[in-house]
């Protein structure tokens, strides 16, 4: 068995928490993601770092079909989920939990199933910031309650910026962790990573002058409305003059790498990255994690009640 630490890749998208934890050593064992286009993405950029994840049936494509965790999932350390958000923002009318809930608002206590099964060491999840405030902050008071009391979980969030970790985007996204109680003696004492400066601006990113040096959140829809257009996000004068956001921009400003590839059309591309997460945001998370983990892990070990592994 590897002595890596072990992850799940929940809600994946195209990859931007695969990326991250890979970065910092760890290992997927599972991964879920629904939508056909964001399937392709994802494995046409990390079957090479992760074979194993493919070649043993481990990349699934829907997670209502598992309906027994500890059979269906291998053990992990780590839960990762950026779950759907439409149902807890503006998007999504801000529906959130009730009688006539929207089907991915069901999401969340699919996680909840996963986390009661498996009892990983830790999980990390990814939302709007607008689920913080939603329902009068009834909504984030039921994931609290459940995660922290139901489940027995540390709880701690943040809304993160991605332009808070060098990348030229404000994307501020609400970031949830918890590390379980039933496992660690005492768990607590996580601290999210401090904010680090720009890597980079849209100058950089787009190879000449740019108006802006922290450009516009990435977004699902409403492409070309123009640099004039309060609803435009894609649009950028550069040089004086006029252009219009691809992919190949949009991969740097959500801190992809280079080699990162998209065998899709240039709208599925756009759409993916609009619903993708901050790798760099992500990663700087993940280390905080990884180290708190790493801490608490050598107090058990110290204390001789339970052989942790890394």
């Amino acid at each position: 068995m590897s002595n890596k630490v072990r992850f799940i890749d929940l809600f994946a998208g195209i990859g931007g928490f695969h990326i991250a934890f890979h970065r910092l050593n760890a290992e997927c064992v599972f991964a879920s993601e629904i939508d056909k286009h964001a399937r392709t993405t994802y494995e046409h950029n990390l079957k090479h770092i992760s074979p194993e994840l493919f070649k043993n049936g481990l990349f699934n494509d829907d997670i209502l079909k598992i309906t027994d965790a500890n059979s269906q999932i291998p053990d992990f350390d780590i839960l990762c989920a950026g779950f759907p958000c439409q149902p807890f923002s503006q998007a999504g009318f801000k529906r959130g939990f009730g009688e006539n809930l929207d089907a991915r608002g069901n999401m969340f206590f699919r996680i909840c199933d996963i986390i009661k099964e498996k009892r990983p060491k830790a999980f990390f999840l990814e939302n709007v910031r607008h689920l913080i405030k939603h329902d009068n902050e009834r909504t984030f008071a039921t994931i609290k309650k459940i995660l922290e009391k139901d489940l027995n979980y540390t709880f701690h969030y943040k809304v993160v910026k991605a332009s808070e970790h060098g990348l030229p985007q404000h994307r501020p996204r609400v970031f949830i962790v918890g590390f379980d109680k039933d496992y660690y003696p005492d768990p607590s004492g996580f601290e999210f990573p401090e904010a680090v400066p720009l890597e980079m601006t849209m100058s950089d990113i787009w190879g000449g002058k740019c108006s802006k040096d922290i450009g516009y959140t990435l977004r699902v829809g409403g492409r070309g409305s123009g640099l004039h257009d309060r609803r435009n996000w894609d649009s950028y004068l550069v040089d004086g003059k006029e252009r219009r956001l691809s992919p190949k921009e949009g991969k740097k400003m959500m801190g992809f790498p280079d080699n990162f590839e998209f065998p899709v059309s240039e709208v599925q591309a756009l759409k993916q990255l609009g619903n993708s997460v901050a790798v760099n945001a992500v990663q700087a998370t993940a280390q905080s994690i990884l180290e708190h983990m790493k801490i608490l892990d050598e107090e058990i070990n110290k204390t001789g009640k339970i052989q942790a592994y890394a």
